[in-house]
């Protein structure tokens, strides 16, 4: 299965990964819930690289080690709940895996034609990377970990007409929950997103005090998200939380700040301000101005005179 290249491996059922992990064949050929404590095979050849072609939720607790995801490598001591979406590369370090806890895997199929086959794509952890795992308290703990036997308790009877609804109702319960514990996590993480926020504010500064940086035009929140180290999703998620507003919301702020400063202290052309500000026509600013300040960079002018 994997190439001389090393190029990662590939899965794309749930039963070639029970296969690979030396684990009996999955009760559901679309959903499973495994223990890693189960897990028998020597993983480390796989844990290189690999490529999941279903959505994986993994709790791991007591977990010493780095995973990587994507460009990102996540120093799991303290445990912490996981979400992966199809087609992104995982890895680990070799020899360094090791931990316990369970992992949900579930088909996009399995999901298809019910609305959480439309609806997931609202869950935006599943666009976190690694190094943005949640962190689960006792009491958090607790439910998520109910949750997952609540399925593996689902899986293990005989299927039915019942048994795709009752597991989806157990994943959207899973996501929901999850979705609280990231709003919460946002908060107790306070002075460490706190930080973030200062270096995407100096960020935003050093880009609008160079000119040569505004002529380019305006950062994109893919190219800030880099230099913080985190990923889009997570950052404006983080940054609604503390601040109402996402990343291109305050890119667009600053942008409207540099805007009225030069608006009240030169008397260049609106035209010209447009060009300076990274604008190839001056209607993309005078729209984006007025939609933020109410009034046309003409109209600001002539009040501020």
């Amino acid at each position: 299965m994997k190439s001389e290249s090393k190029q990662p491996f590939i899965f794309n059922s749930i039963s070639e990964l029970h296969r690979a992990l030396g684990l009996p064949k999955p009760l559901h050929p679309l959903v499973s819930l495994v223990d890693y404590g189960n897990i028998k095979s020597d993983t480390d050849e796989i844990s290189k690289g690999m490529i999941l072609n279903f959505f994986k939720v993994s709790y791991k607790r007591n977990f010493h080690g780095k995973i990587k995801y994507g460009q990102h490598y996540y120093d799991f001591d303290e445990g912490g709940l996981s979400f992966i979406s199809p087609n992104q590369i995982i890895s680990a370090i070799a020899n360094e895996a090791d931990y316990g806890g369970f992992t949900l895997l579930f088909h996009s199929d399995f999901i298809r034609n019910y609305p959480l086959g439309k609806n997931i794509r609202n869950y935006g952890f599943f666009s976190y990377s690694a190094s943005e795992a949640l962190y689960l308290s006792e009491k958090e703990q607790e439910i998520i970990i109910g949750i997952f036997k609540n399925i593996g308790h689902e899986l293990s009877l005989s299927i039915d007409h019942f048994s795709q609804d009752i597991i989806l109702s157990q994943i959207e319960q899973l996501l929901n929950y999850s979705n609280r514990f990231y709003n919460r996590q946002f908060i107790t993480r306070k002075t460490a997103h706190s930080d973030l926020l200062t270096e995407l504010e100096k960020i935003l500064a050093n880009h609008f005090d160079n000119s040569e940086g505004l002529v380019k035009g305006l950062p994109s929140v893919l190219e800030i998200s880099e230099k913080l180290n985190v990923s889009q999703r997570y950052l404006s998620d983080m940054l609604r939380q503390l601040t109402g507003q996402n990343t291109q919301q305050h890119i667009h702020n600053r942008l409207i700040n540099k805007a009225k400063e030069i608006l009240s202290t030169t008397d260049l052309t609106v035209g010209e301000i447009a060009y300076q500000l990274g604008f190839e026509h001056p209607q993309s600013f005078n729209k984006l101005f007025k939609n933020k300040t109410k009034v046309s960079p003409v109209e600001f002018r002539r009040s501020f005179n």
